[in-house]
């Protein structure tokens, strides 16, 4: 029983691309079929690969900075904070008026 018709050159394609994927052109174009009906099993042949945890990731770089030292940061880097623009309106000289008020 024919399910489907699929030309000479079609057919030629199919085995193609499944011979570039390293599989079967059964199993290639189950694939295919199962992709195109929105069917997301996989086959039991092929595990899942388990993936990749970002646990210690950054490990190589050392412990991070203690809150200690954070505190330390902020209050060194905001010291001045909004002294200077005060400073720099105070040595400002008040521009005359214009005369059009």
């Amino acid at each position: 029983m024919d399910l489907l018709y699929v030309s000479e050159q079609n057919v030629a394609a199919l085995e193609a691309q499944a011979r570039a994927a390293h599989l079967p052109s059964e199993t290639y174009l189950s694939r295919i079929v199962a992709r195109a009906i929105g069917s997301q099993s996989t086959p039991q042949d092929e595990p899942l690969k388990p993936k990749k945890s970002a646990y210690g990731l950054l490990a190589r770089y050392g412990p991070g900075p203690t809150e200690e030292e954070i505190d330390e940061n902020r209050k060194e880097m905001f010291s001045g904070f909004g002294e200077r623009e005060l400073r720099s309106q105070a040595l400002q000289t008040p521009t005359p008026p214009c005369g059009i008020c």
